[in-house]
């Protein structure tokens, strides 16, 4: 089993049994991250390989694709043997899930993504494909890995419904109706107006629930959100939010929201981005565990998971043109408080993984609530509806 111990343990007040009883339950579990930005996080970039990514940006000046190059330069090398730590990484985190995702900002974004997740199953026999709850069964079982493969815009697809059966025939089973601003679904939680789903959204929706693609509203406005929930015969979620009533934040949901989609069915991922968890102060696992609380008090720990988003695998120039200059471009506001540098304390790199589980723990879950949290709530809500579509 991989030595946890060598990353930074945050510094619960846990005995030997709690500890014990953590590790157990961290490696027996299945863990599903909604929105997994990992294996590792920044630190991922050596000298050698921020270097080469700061001078890609420098021929272009393009923070948009500086940032994809940036992200995608671990997997590239690792899928050519030449970072040969990364499986390692994944078995360090714990995870068993993370997704894959979909660049569906636009048509030529959505079909270069697909061939570099098609990339990734192809080069990696550690890595299984997960289109049902079977195969993210099958990869625990099995000492292996999950890609769950997910877009957050629906941009890329147009008005062309069939195009969500050739996404669904290529392996996504979750899609986000809208980023932060509006498209022809919808409008996005950081939109001049609170819109709601369109016409065509309706429809889009439809087809989502026919074919068996999770409808994330994530980053979706509150009436969209609210929309959706009342308009999708399957469960709805949110991939990666938190609790609008703690931080105040725009990218949280508000308690009706969260009620919405809990009453759906649907389960909601807890991010762990540190302005989105307290916009006043450094954050600290224990903001991110007073939203697990928060969230599970108000509608039900069946309905919380994990959807990290957060650190990204920056180097640290790239951080900060995601921040400065990157982040207006893609609707957020000064007042959003997009972080560059700062993270979570306890949860700066994805092999720091087991501190959510540790955490859970010190909150007094139950065994069966901590393994529903960390990954049986959101198998549920696969089995239920990617299985056989509504």
């Amino acid at each position: 089993m991989p030595d946890h111990r060598e990353f930074n343990y945050y510094p619960y007040d846990m005995d030997e049994e709690g500890e014990k009883r953590a590790r157990r339950l961290h490696e027996s579990s299945i863990i599903i991250d909604m929105l997994f930005q990992g294996p590792v996080g920044s630190a991922v970039f050596s000298e050698e390989m921020t270097a080469k990514a700061r001078a890609d940006y420098e021929k272009h000046h393009d923070p948009d694709h500086a940032m994809t190059i940036a992200l995608l330069q671990p997997v590239y090398m690792a899928t050519r043997n030449a970072l040969p730590a990364f499986r390692r990484w994944w078995d360090v985190s714990g995870i068993t899930t993370g997704n894959r995702q979909l660049d569906m900002d636009t048509y030529e974004g959505m079909t270069r993504s697909m061939a570099f997740v098609t990339l990734q199953f192809d080069c990696f026999d550690w890595l299984i494909k997960a289109t049902t709850g079977s195969d993210i069964r099958k990869a625990k079982t099995e000492s292996k890995h999950a890609g769950f493969v997910s877009a957050q815009n629906t941009l890329a697809a147009g008005q062309n419904l069939d195009n969500l059966d050739m996404l669904y025939d290529f392996g996504l089973r979750m899609l986000q109706l809208t980023y932060n601003s509006m498209n022809l679904v919808g409008a996005g939680c950081t939109e001049r107006t609170d819109a709601g789903v369109s016409s065509f959204g309706v429809k889009f929706i439809e087809r989502m629930n026919k074919l068996g693609i999770l409808v994330d509203t994530g980053h979706c406005g509150r009436q969209t959100t609210l929309d959706a929930a009342q308009i999708s015969s399957a469960p709805v979620v949110a991939s990666h939010t938190c609790a609008a009533a703690l931080s105040g934040h725009s990218r949280g949901k508000s308690d009706e929201e969260l009620i919405a989609i809990a009453n759906s069915g649907g389960v909601i991922g807890v991010v762990m981005v540190p302005t989105f968890l307290n916009m006043q102060r450094p954050a600290s696992m224990h903001d991110f565990l007073d939203h697990v609380d928060y969230i599970a008090s108000l509608v039900g720990w069946q309905h919380v998971g994990i959807g990290t988003d957060w650190p990204m695998s920056l180097p640290e120039w790239g951080l900060r043109l995601l921040a400065e200059e990157l982040a207006p471009q893609i609707g957020f506001r000064p007042e959003d408080k997009v972080p560059a540098l700062e993270t979570v304390e306890g949860f700066s790199d994805y092999r720091q993984f087991i501190n959510i589980t540790r955490g859970l723990v010190t909150r007094s879950y139950s065994d069966e609530q901590i393994q529903g949290i960390l990954g049986e709530n959101w198998l549920r809500v696969i089995d239920q509806v990617c299985s056989q579509g509504y």
